[in-house]
C-alpha cells in the first residue's frame, strides 16, 4: 500500500504510521496474553507480575548504568564521526561492565531478601538469581537499542520491536500453560535473551559498522557527560520503579493483593497505548531537540509535535474510555473494580504525554538539575498523594494521584524550560559567543 504524500513528507508521521502497524499487532497479541493471564493467575498473580516487571525495568537501567539516553543523543550527533563514536562506546563499555557486575552481585547474594520484599515470601529467590544471570543480556540489549534509536532507523526498530515481542509473547504463553504463575514469571525474566538475539540477528552488520568491537578499551573519555545521563536515569527509571513497587505493596498491605492486581492491570492497559509514544520520543523527539538551539525553533517544533500527536492520542483515549467496559470484559474478565480507574488514568496519561514531549528538552540539552528537580517533585507528589487518597478513595485514589501529579509536573517542566530559554537569551545578549547549552 502506497503511503500518502503528506505522511511521506513528515518524518514524525512516517514513524507514527509505521509504529501504528507494529502497535496494532502488539495490541492484538497483548489482549490474548493478558486475557490468558487474568484467567489463569487472577488479580494476585497480576500483582506479582507487576512487581517483577518493575524490577526488570529497574535492572535494565541500572545494569547499563543509565546511559541509554546518552547513547541515543550522541549516536545521533556523532554518527558521521567514527573517532567520537569509539570514545562513546569505550566509555559505555566500561560503565556497562560496572553496572552488570553490581547488578549481579546484588541480585544473586540478596535474592532471598529481594524475594521477600517483592512477593512477601522467599519462595521466589530462585527467580531473582535467574534474573542475576540474565543481567548481561539486559544491559547489552539496552545499549544496542540506544544505537538503533540514535541512528533513527525506525524501520529496523519496528522489525526488532515486533519480532522480539512476538517471540517473547509466545514464550510467556508456553511457560504459563506449562507452569502457571511460576512459568509466566520465568518467561518474563528470560525475555531479554530473546530481545537481544533478535536485535543482533537484524542489526549486527550495522552495529559492526558503527562500533569497532576489537578496539573497545577500558578508557572513559566521555565519562562526565554520560554520568549526567546516569544520574537522570536514576530518578526517571530506578526511582520511578521503586516508587511503583512501594505503592503496589502499600495497596496490598492496606487493602488486598487483589486490589493491587487490579491497579497493576490498569497500568498494563496504560502501557499498551503509551508504548506507542516511546519510539517517537527516542527516534524523533530527542534527536530533533538535540539539534535545536533557539527558543523560536523549539517552540515551532513543539507546536508541530503537539499538533500531530495530541489529537491522535486524544481520540484514541476517548475510544478507550467509552469502550472501557468491553475492554475489561475482553482482557480482564472479573476485574470489574477497574472501571472507575479509567477516567483518572486516561486523563493523567494525556497530560503525561504532553509533559514527556517537553521533558525531552532536559535530556537533549543535558539539563540535569532541572530534570532531577522535576522528577523528584513528580515522584514525591505521586507517593504522598497515593498514601493520602487511598484512605478516602481506595485503589481509585492511586489513579487520582496519577492525574494530579502530571498536572503539577507539566507546569513545573514548562516553567523550567521557559526559564532555561530566558537564561540563554540573557547570556547570549551579554556574550554572543557563549555556547547555548546550560551547564550541568
Amino acid at each position: 500500500m502506497k503511503i500518502p504524500e503528506f505522511i511521506r513528507k513528515n518524518l514524525l508521521l512516517k514513524i507514527t504510521s509505521l509504529n501504528t502497524t507494529v502497535i496494532a499487532i502488539r495490541l492484538f497479541i497483548s489482549i490474548f496474553v493478558q486475557r490468558l493471564l487474568a484467567e489463569m493467575v487472577g488479580e494476585s498473580g497480576i500483582a506479582k507480575i507487576g512487581q517483577l516487571r518493575n524490577v526488570s525495568e529497574l535492572i535494565t537501567s541500572f545494569s547499563s548504568f543509565g546511559v541509554f539516553t546518552g547513547v541515543v543523543k550522541y549516536v545521533a550527533e556523532y554518527k558521521e564521526d567514527k573517532s567520537q563514536l569509539q570514545k562513546l562506546f569505550s566509555t559505555v563499555f566500561v560503565l556497562s561492565v560496572a553496572g552488570i557486575v553490581l547488578s549481579f552481585l546484588i541480585l544473586f547474594f540478596w535474592a532471598t531478601q529481594i524475594s521477600a520484599y517483592l512477593f512477601l515470601t522467599a519462595d521466589y529467590a530462585y527467580l531473582i538469581k535467574l534474573l542475576a544471570v540474565i543481567v548481561p543480556f539486559i544491559s547489552m540489549y539496552r545499549i544496542f537499542n540506544g544505537v538503533v534509536n540514535g541512528l533513527t532507523m525506525y524501520k529496523k526498530f519496528a522489525k526488532i520491536d515486533l519480532f522480539s515481542y512476538l517471540a517473547s509473547a509466545g514464550l510467556l504463553v508456553w511457560f504459563l500453560l506449562q507452569y502457571n504463575i511460576d512459568g509466566a514469571l520465568i518467561a518474563i525474566v528470560i525475555t531479554p535473551v530473546i530481545q537481544l538475539s533478535m536485535l543482533l540477528f537484524l542489526f549486527f552488520k550495522v552495529l559492526r559498522e558503527y562500533i569497532k568491537f576489537s578496539e573497545l578499551s577500558f578508557k572513559v573519555p566521555m565519562l562526565n557527560v554520560l554520568l549526567a545521563f546516569s544520574l537522570m536515569s536514576f530518578f526517571s527509571t530506578i526511582l520511578l520503579n521503586l516508587v511503583t513497587i512501594e505503592i503496589r505493596s502499600m495497596i496490598t498491605d492496606r487493602i488486598t493483593e487483589e486490589d493491587a492486581g487490579v491497579w497493576t492491570a490498569m497500568t498494563f492497559i496504560s502501557k499498551n497505548y503509551m508504548v506507542f509514544s516511546g519510539a517517537l520520543f527516542t527516534l524523533y523527539v530527542l534527536p530533533k531537540f538535540s539539534g535545536i538551539h533557539t527558543e523560536q525553533k523549539f517552540k515551532k517544533e513543539l507546536f508541530s509535535i503537539y499538533k500531530t500527536l495530541l489529537p491522535l492520542f486524544g481520540m484514541g483515549m476517548l475510544v478507550v474510555y467509552f469502550l472501557r467496559e468491553y475492554i475489561v470484559i475482553l482482557i480482564y474478565p472479573g476485574f470489574d473494580t477497574m472501571l472507575p480507574l479509567f477516567k483518572w488514568q486516561l486523563l493523567g496519561d494525556f497530560i503525561r504525554l504532553a509533559s514527556l514531549v517537553l521533558m525531552h528538552q532536559f535530556l537533549a540539552k543535558k539539563l540535569v538539575k532541572s530534570f532531577i528537580f522535576s522528577e523528584v517533585i513528580s515522584l514525591g507528589l505521586f507517593y504522598i498523594l497515593a498514601q493520602y487518597l487511598i484512605t478516602h478513595y481506595g485503589v481509585e485514589g492511586v489513579t487520582l494521584a496519577h492525574f494530579i501529579r502530571y498536572i503539577v509536573y507539566f507546569a513545573v517542566v514548562f516553567f523550567l524550560i521557559m526559564h532555561y530559554f530566558n537564561k540563554q537569551r540573557t547570556t547570549s545578549e551579554s556574550n554572543p559567543n557563549k555556547e547555548d547549552e546550560a551547564p550541568l
